[in-house]
């Protein structure tokens, strides 16, 4: 086993991941298992839709869209939404081999092939090795190994009934990363079913022998700027079973985003770039030993996919918070042309042959659309693009899909993935829109995108 420093103070053991290192010749069989476990529970319908981990066409960006999405629709009618986030202590390691055997019986798997899913969590060893030291072997009791093929799967099986305690919320997970959350006209309404729900959850936690952090499994409490101005503490009160109460907090970083109280997206924009403006900065001491296609290649490979992750969620923050992360996208231009500070921006663009960060959130919007009129998006965000009612259609459409918008009125409504997805997808021209492939339609978007700068010198 080899430890991986995972974040925080890397002196404490428990900020490390444990990676299991296997033979070659064992994840080869792990992988014909895998496949035929996966394909099994994809014929009979049995994992949970509310669980986006590890699944085919499933991300933590779906999910962010999907419980973000949530969250809006609360707005819209007046709620407030309240959410605990549980933090699972070791989730991977604690598995416990006779539970987890018997959720796999009570899904059909039969007698012989749990024989073999018997041997494989039984008789393991395990020991440690750092700088070329290793411990002494010890046996491992529980746990699936995280590393292996079929690990993951096995874990999202042996949690997969943890929405079925939770009938008056909603659940959301992402392997071991759940979300717990439901939307109430007020704070008194929300606070008694969070923490009915939350003591379902800890008994189920306690049965299946899983562990809480309990100083790490916070709530957050979700609304409108006025809806949570009127009230005179924004705080949600849930208690555990050990008589502590949980934290509120009003910034959390779930899936690799920063969510705030009104979905802004302010913090997690403003942290972004925090933490992009040194690698830049780095990288700019360092120019010297860069040629302009190395420069170039950093820039798409190293920096811009932390932009690009869940931009379809944060594309509709304020103006004043997009306008950050363009300054930086213009900054990481210049960096790769080694222009001067008065380049217009456009001109840069053009030379690098790239789009605008707004014609990337518009391709890659577009791009979740069609991938769901294709079937290739998780059910719960099909769901929120069903297909306009026939007398909205007019003549030139009928020969694509128009989409279904929302009669929403609130502007934070009007950021969800519902509302802006479709509203974008029937803007589209006809022909973009009966493109065949994803691959068609990315070339045909960029190509419309890419029309002459008619925007002032902004820099």
């Amino acid at each position: 086993m080899s430890p991986i420093h995972k974040s925080g103070d890397s002196t404490l053991v428990s900020n490390y991941r444990p990676i299991s290192l296997l033979p070659v010749m064992s994840k080869v069989l792990e992988k014909c298992v895998y496949t035929q476990l996966r394909d099994y529970y994809q014929y009979w319908n049995y994992l949970t839709p509310d669980q986006s981990g590890f699944r085919p066409n499933h991300s933590t960006t779906t999910a962010l869209l999907k419980v973000c999405n949530d969250i809006q629709a609360g707005m819209e009618q007046g709620n407030l939404t309240g959410a605990i986030f549980l933090d699972f202590a070791k989730a991977f390691d604690t598995v416990d081999h006779g539970i987890l055997l018997e959720k796999l019986k009570n899904s059909g798997i039969g007698d012989r092939t749990l024989t073999w899913f018997q041997s494989y969590v039984s008789d393991r060893s395990q020991y440690v090795s750092i700088s070329g030291s290793s411990s002494l072997p010890l046996p491992v009791t529980c746990g699936v190994p995280q590393g292996s093929i079929l690990g993951p799967l096995l874990f999202t099986i042996f949690i997969n009934d943890l929405p079925n305690v939770c009938k008056a919320s909603t659940v959301h997970m992402y392997a071991d990363d759940t979300v717990i959350y439901t939307s109430k006209p007020n704070l008194p309404q929300l606070e008694a079913v969070l923490q009915e729900q939350f003591t379902d959850v800890e008994k189920w936690i306690k049965n299946n022998k899983l562990f809480l952090n309990t100083d790490k499994t916070v709530t957050m409490l979700f609304g409108t700027a006025p809806k949570l101005h009127k009230l005179q503490n924004p705080h949600l009160c849930v208690g555990t079973i050990s008589n502590g109460m949980l934290t509120t907090v009003t910034s959390l970083k779930y899936l690799g985003m920063w969510l705030d109280p009104n979905l802004s997206f302010g913090p997690h924009i403003e942290k972004l770039s925090s933490k992009l403006y040194p690698k830049l900065g780095a990288l700019y001491r360092n120019k010297s030993c860069l040629s302009p296609a190395v420069r170039k290649q950093i820039v798409q490979q190293m920096l811009m996919p932390a932009i690009d992750y869940g931009d379809v969620v944060y594309a509709a923050a304020p103006q004043t918070h997009l306008q950050k992360l363009t300054t930086l996208y213009n900054s990481f231009c210049r960096f790769a042309l080694q222009c001067n500070y008065m380049t217009h921006h456009c001109d840069m663009l053009k030379q690098l042959n790239w789009p605008s960060l707004e014609s990337r959130r518009t391709l890659h919007l577009s791009s979740l659309v069609f991938k769901s009129i294709s079937g290739k998006l998780p059910p719960y965000l099909n769901r929120l693009l069903p297909p306009a009612a026939p007398s909205s259609y007019n003549l030139r459409s009928r020969t694509s899909t128009l989409l279904a918008i929302p009669q929403y009125k609130k502007t934070v409504a009007r950021s969800s993935f519902s509302y802006r997805a479709p509203q974008l997808w029937n803007n589209l021209p006809d022909t973009i829109k009966s493109s065949t492939s994803l691959k068609s339609l990315k070339i045909s978007l960029l190509t419309y995108l890419n029309t002459e700068c008619t925007c002032k010198h902004v820099t």
